[in-house]
């Protein structure tokens, strides 16, 4: 884990000191460890050195090979940046991936980054966004299995969604009146009732009411055709209905200059836009890019930044 506290350029790491030294030494790498027993006793960040706060592992740590011992110690850094996140000001965490099923082997529940942490937060209605370049796409459900989607898709949920991912566009990317395309889900967006009618009974009349609000909001749109230049000119973030139908497009536009955002948490929340890649570990092979990203994304949000209009600014000027 990377939890990073934005004061005069600090930055953070939490995990255990001795398995960063050992890695970094397995790969031959020039990177002073220096732990730290308070966050406060920080310098600016220095190429070469990592300050951490220790997090004990609790079992020995192999590169690529996984072990439910050790969820405990993967949590235990999450819960800690939590902590520092709400203890500390202008402070950001940023997340590195973990193994969800290891981590239920555990006999631990979790489904992902998005819900524990929205637990640990007391956050209502957390929403995960993907942030490029080029186009931004947020998601009404996350982590569900394909039929268990359709029975969660509920006016209240998309509204909460909705109103969760206007808000964070204006007050933490800068946008003033954020345009939303909102996808359908079935195929078509439904064809007038044929191929599904969530789009008739739940989506539409929501947007309508929306619309009437002063916001927005379009759509439903096809979910095949949603991702062309033309449609994403026309708005600030898309919303699909579920996982791979909003993840797998922008992936495919911007892999590796992807930022995966929490929004309607109390802090500020990164990650990268991938999973493990376990064949890569230890192998200094893996592709950093998106860590980068989400640090970079991180730091311009706790600064209050201009970052989203400049985002969208680039959304024009690219997808063209």
């Amino acid at each position: 884990m990377l939890a990073m506290r934005e004061v005069a350029g600090k930055l953070i790491f939490l995990g255990d000191p001795d398995v960063l030294a050992e890695r970094a030494r397995d790969l031959d790498l020039q990177v002073a460890v220096d732990t730290l027993d308070d966050p406060a006793a920080a310098l600016p960040h220095r190429p070469g050195v990592m300050q951490v706060l220790a997090v004990a592992a609790a079992r020995p740590v192999r590169a690529g090979r996984l072990d439910p011992g050790n969820a405990r110690y993967v949590l235990g850094q999450l819960d800690l940046g939590v902590q520092m996140c709400t203890d500390l000001d202008r402070c950001a965490l940023v997340t590195a991936p973990v193994q969800k099923s290891t981590i239920n082997e555990a006999g631990i529940a979790f489904t992902g980054h998005t819900e524990w942490l929205a637990a640990r937060t007391g956050a209502g209605c957390p929403v995960m966004m993907l942030a490029a370049p080029n186009v931004r796409v947020a998601l009404v459900t996350t982590h569900l299995p394909l039929s268990g989607v359709s029975g969660a898709i509920t006016a209240e949920r998309l509204q909460a969604t909705i109103a969760v991912l206007h808000d964070d566009l204006r007050a933490r990317f800068g946008i003033d009146s954020p345009r939303i395309m909102v996808l359908g889900l079935n195929p078509h967006a439904g064809e007038d009732g044929v191929l599904g009618r969530e789009e008739i009974e739940i989506v539409q009349p929501l947007l309508r009411s929306l619309a009437e609000q002063g916001l927005a909001v379009s759509g439903p749109v096809p979910a095949d055709t949603a991702f062309t230049p033309r449609r994403l000119r026309s708005c600030d973030a898309v919303l699909a209905m579920y996982h791979d139908q909003g993840l797998t497009p922008i992936k495919a536009l911007a892999f590796g200059e992807t930022v995966n955002v929490t929004l309607g948490l109390p802090i500020v929340r990164t990650s990268v836009d991938h999973g493990t890649a376990l064949d890569l570990a230890g192998s200094g092979q893996a592709d950093a890019r998106s860590l980068h990203a989400a640090v970079e994304l991180a730091l311009r949000l706790v600064e209050s930044d201009t970052y989203g209009a400049d985002a969208s600014g680039r959304q024009t000027q690219e997808a063209g």
